[in-house]
């Protein structure tokens, strides 16, 4: 169950190549089963030959007639058993293409040699090297498809011209020739004539063919190529936006993370050396006790407060929402640590800081620090002194402490420090800490800020 208000995680596997693509729902079908497809030109390529069959075997019967092949000649039984072998062949190649579109252009290329140099005809197999052809452009590369193009053209442009005796035009011319009685050629002639016109109509039947197997293959490998470009996009954008948003609720957490280490670290830090300095004065100073108690009250109520801003900003879900501190009186801040015990001498504290929330928070954020750092690992500095100044690009704070004269709470885990370098970075500032050459330590933090009245004009 995802948490409210959180941002939903696309699943980039919903969108298919298939969705983006669309089509009719017989396109969707041949897409889904690819199968269907090859069986069907399968069939329909049977049919054509088929009847291409019987129109071959009146042909060679009507120039048999016309005297072009020998009067005792089976040439209409070769010409039609031809064209049938070579239409199961073709028809049984094409619904395998898919799996090896090359092996099959290649065998349907030879079997069209083979048949025109047995009986003269190319038969159905022309077109079978078409439909293979697109195969080749739908799965190939575009120099691969336009090579075997080359190949397959010129290879059968050239059986074509030294061997086919019936193509076309033959069919068209020659198919009823004969038809009726007392007619007899006056010779039969071993084979027809050789025709540079007939041939050329059948090599440009056979190139325009190839072209629309080409062409179309083609157009279906931009189509699927198109649509998986665009299913990638899509992902990439899904897994971009998931990446973002992760990376935003990273930094939302280590925003709370920083607004939890002030609260709770600084505000304890507080009313533990104010609680531990009540319960010493209680016998002899009991007012000054009841004071540190009452201040040890006022610092929990502020914690409290900024605890539940934090808490309400977890909760909301407005990005634009900002936690801010209760309290940005650096005077205030200053005074409670001197109610602990502090000896601390400030300058600058009545220094304006600027409208923007996110400044005002981060010197208020950075002094606290600062502060509490000394008091949890410097107990019983000699001097602590503050300063806030103004200078002409931004605003300036520095803590520096003559270094403690009791062991501290230990090492600490740095994540202070690291909060205060983080806070200056987001608004393009920077902190400096470290020990002090003369012994102490010191932290300077400086921060960009435009004048308000120069960044309104």
């Amino acid at each position: 169950m995802e948490r409210a208000g959180a941002p939903a995680r696309v699943d980039v596997d919903l969108l298919t190549e298939e969705q983006v693509r669309g089509g009719s729902p017989v396109g969707r079908l041949v897409a889904a089963r690819p199968w269907v497809m090859d069986v069907t030109v399968a069939v329909v390529m049977l049919l054509v030959g088929l009847v291409g069959a019987m129109f071959g075997l009146g042909t060679a019967q009507g120039a048999q007639a016309l005297g072009l092949y020998p009067r005792d000649a089976d040439v209409a039984g070769l010409v039609a058993s031809t064209w049938l072998v070579g239409t199961a062949v073709g028809a049984a190649l094409l619904a395998v293409r898919r799996k090896a579109p090359l092996t099959v252009t290649t065998l349907l290329t030879v079997a069209s040699v083979v048949s025109l140099l047995v009986a003269g005809v190319l038969g159905v197999l022309g077109a079978c090297v078409a439909c293979a052809l697109y195969g080749v452009a739908a799965t190939r590369s575009t120099r691969t498809t336009w090579l075997v193009f080359g190949v397959v053209l010129t290879s059968l442009t050239l059986a074509l011209w030294w061997w086919q005796d019936l193509g076309l035009i033959e069919i068209i011319s020659w198919s009823s020739a004969g038809v009726g009685a007392g007619w007899e050629p006056p010779t039969y002639l071993e084979e027809p004539l050789f025709s540079p016109g007939r041939r050329m109509g059948s090599v440009l039947l056979l190139l325009a063919l190839l072209l629309l197997g080409v062409t179309v293959g083609s157009a279906a490998r931009a189509r699927r190529l198109h649509a998986l470009e665009l299913v990638e996009r899509y992902r990439a954008l899904a897994r971009e936006r998931d990446q973002s948003a992760e990376l935003a609720r990273a930094a939302e957490r280590a925003h709370i993370a920083r607004e939890m280490h002030d609260i709770v670290a600084h505000s304890l830090s507080v009313m533990v050396a104010l609680a531990d300095g009540a319960d010493a004065a209680f016998a002899r100073a009991p007012e000054r006790s009841r004071d540190a108690v009452r201040q040890v009250a006022r610092t929990g109520r502020s914690a409290l407060a900024d605890m539940q801003r934090v808490l309400g900003a977890l909760g909301t879900g407005d990005d634009d929402r900002r936690i801010t501190p209760t309290e940005v009186d650096l005077s205030t801040v200053v005074e409670r640590f001197g109610a602990a015990g502090m000896p601390v001498t400030a300058t600058g504290l009545d220094t304006a800081l600027p409208d923007d929330t996110s400044v005002r928070l981060a010197v208020t954020r950075i002094l606290g620090e600062a502060l509490t750092n000394v008091l949890r690992h410097a107990p019983g500095a000699s001097s602590v002194e503050v300063a806030v100044r103004r200078t002409p690009g931004g605003v300036e704070v520095e803590v520096v402490d003559g270094g403690g004269t009791r062991a501290g709470d230990g090492p600490g885990t740095g994540r202070g420090i690291v909060g205060m370098r983080e806070r200056a970075a987001l608004l393009g500032g920077h902190v400096e800490a470290g020990p002090r050459p003369g012994g102490g330590w010191q932290v300077r933090a400086e921060l960009p800020w435009a004048d308000d009245d120069e960044g309104r004009r």
